[in-house]
């Protein structure tokens, strides 16, 4: 019925309540290790992962190549795994990625620094400076990695359908929320439109994906919008020569689908040292 994404803070008790949530909706979870391994699967190198997964990218990792590699492939995996429809995925800026899905209903859990230092001290048995060193690092790893790959501050509640702080609510009244606000906003119709969306969504990335990784165009931030049976093309290129490289290599991929270029063309742009 729905497709859910979920945000948390660091001993929010995120894990744990889409866990619950995906018992009781008998949703598929598809937590960090799948989405790593998906990552890695599709072709990025794991020894480079640690660099960019959920974490801000030091400031010479953020000028690599690599950076902008890991982040099609982040998005290759979320929308693939978004495809299977009734999931819950956590983290990595999913909601970001899935934001134009009419079927989605996105979701962050909170809770105060007192409460969060307190469940780590109990799990881990660290003491109170050792707690709120791990919050401290984690708050700041999980915005520099929305700021870099998404330019957004993910700790604006407009970004999501419901925020809810677990220092106040339990797992057993979090599911719930989240169970009943589902089945109000995600209606039938809202389902089906979901559905074609993410089959678009899922069609545009693979072709970037094959013009960047396959054919090696040399076009930056590039993006496809496919809609009804029409092609988008945006980036920034060098040269006139790669934009039409570009076009002609996607109409052949994209059979019966009329392609067009919005690519911008800046002359010696050079998007890395």
């Amino acid at each position: 019925m729905a497709i859910i994404t979920i945000s948390r803070q660091v001993a929010a008790l995120g894990d744990e309540i889409a866990t619950a949530l995906a018992q009781r909706m008998d949703y598929v979870f598809i937590g960090r290790q799948a989405i790593e391994q998906k990552i890695i699967d599709l072709g990025f190198p794991a020894e480079k992962l640690k660099k960019y997964d959920e974490r801000k990218p030091s400031f010479f990792a953020s000028l690599t190549k690599d950076r902008d590699e890991y982040l099609d492939y982040l998005q290759t995996a979320v929308l693939e795994a978004a495809s299977q429809q009734n999931c819950i995925l956590i983290g990595r800026g999913a909601f970001a990625i899935l934001e134009d899905l009419p079927n989605l209903l996105s979701v962050r859990f909170v809770a105060k620094d007192t409460i969060r230092r307190q469940r780590l001290m109990n799990e881990f048995s660290w003491d109170e400076k050792q707690a709120t060193q791990r919050i401290t690092e984690s708050d700041a790893n999980r915005s520099g990695f929305h700021k870099s790959f998404f330019n957004l501050d993910h700790e604006n509640p407009a970004h999501y359908h419901l925020v809810i702080n677990t220092g106040l609510l339990d797992i057993d009244s979090a599911t719930e929320t989240i169970i009943n606000t589902c089945h109000h906003l995600v209606t039938n119709e809202k389902e089906n439109a979901g559905k074609k969306k993410i089959e678009e969504l899922v069609k545009a990335q693979h072709l970037v994906n094959k013009l960047i990784f396959e054919h090696k165009v040399n076009i930056s931030f590039l993006k496809a919008i496919v809609t009804d049976k029409q092609v988008i093309l945006q980036g920034v290129a060098d040269s006139m020569a790669a934009v039409e490289k570009a076009v002609v290599i996607s109409s052949e991929i994209m059979q019966g689908y009329e392609v067009e270029s919005a690519i911008s063309v800046v002359q010696d742009f050079k998007a890395y040292p």
